[in-house]
């Protein structure tokens, strides 16, 4: 079924870096104190300690994002699969990810 693994790859690939995002925010929680509760992606904490959360999540976002997973995925192919050929990655954006650290409707 090489279809399906190939469609169903992105989607999962995408899954995969929001849940890494869901435990890097949980672990961080937890080393401030905070309880935290998440499934997919809903996160939840006392209401006292939603800011803080809030902080905590743009914080782990940017955290992931700024590493070069693209770049990282690529290689490992390459190394995987060292007869096939990949096409090159996409130019990068101009989106300014650190711009999450003060977005107001970042998560809701």
């Amino acid at each position: 079924m090489v279809q399906r693994q190939r469609t169903a790859f992105p989607p999962n690939f995408v899954h995969s870096l929001d849940s890494s995002h869901m435990m890097m925010t949980a672990v961080a929680c937890k080393g401030a104190g905070l309880n935290f509760a998440g499934v997919h992606d809903s996160y939840w904490t006392h209401a006292c300690d939603v800011d803080e959360m809030n902080r905590i999540l743009r914080e782990k976002f940017v955290e992931l994002y700024e590493t070069p997973i693209l770049e990282n995925l690529l290689e490992s192919f390459e190394k995987s699969f060292p007869t096939l050929s990949f096409p090159p990655l996409p130019d990068r954006g101009d989106f300014e990810l650190r711009e999450v650290l003060e977005s107001p409707y970042f998560f809701n």
